[in-house]
């Protein structure tokens, strides 16, 4: 019996550690490789639906900044990347859900190691069923290809939201 086992055990995978997670909706992968532009949403939509800030923090680049316009100041507001990181944590670990909804590039322009993406989104933060925050609006990105890693990161952020 032990030796059946020992046959049959190596080619089963893990049921408690998947290696691959599948979108069901495409039936492709959840987790871009980064290799692409593109996989920075979809990875920042993964991040922000299942609050993982793991995979929040490599999508940013060391020397990011980011920035949002205080109405209530009349001014911008700019942090680096620990404020980032500290501040996404928090939204994180302090709404029970996050619905990011990506919707149309306005603008896209660069090469093929720097780009500015500007993108539409829908974000609903549920912190509880009787408080529900929408926000409307624009990202506006400036993406940078690492050439040794071949990943691109946010290296700006430019919040053009309703909040």
């Amino acid at each position: 019996m032990i030796l059946i086992l020992v046959l049959f055990i190596p080619g089963c995978e893990n049921p408690f550690s998947p290696g691959h997670y599948t979108d069901p909706d495409s039936g492709g992968g959840v987790l871009s490789d980064l290799s692409t532009s593109d996989g920075i949403f979809v990875n920042l939509r993964y991040a922000y639906t299942f609050k993982d800030t793991s995979i929040y923090s490599a999508l940013i680049k060391d020397d990011f900044i980011f920035t949002f316009r205080d109405y209530d100041l009349g001014a911008d507001v700019t942090w680096g990347r620990e404020e980032e990181l500290r501040t996404t944590s928090g939204l994180f670990s302090n709404s029970e859900r996050l619905d990011l909804v990506w919707n149309n590039i306005i603008l896209s322009s660069g090469d093929s190691l720097k780009l500015n993406i500007v993108r539409s989104f829908n974000l609903t933060i549920t912190f509880n069923p009787n408080d529900i925050v929408r926000i409307n609006g624009r990202v506006n990105l400036n993406l940078e290809k690492n050439a040794i890693t071949n990943k691109w990161q946010i290296a700006r952020w430019i919040d053009e939201s309703n909040l």
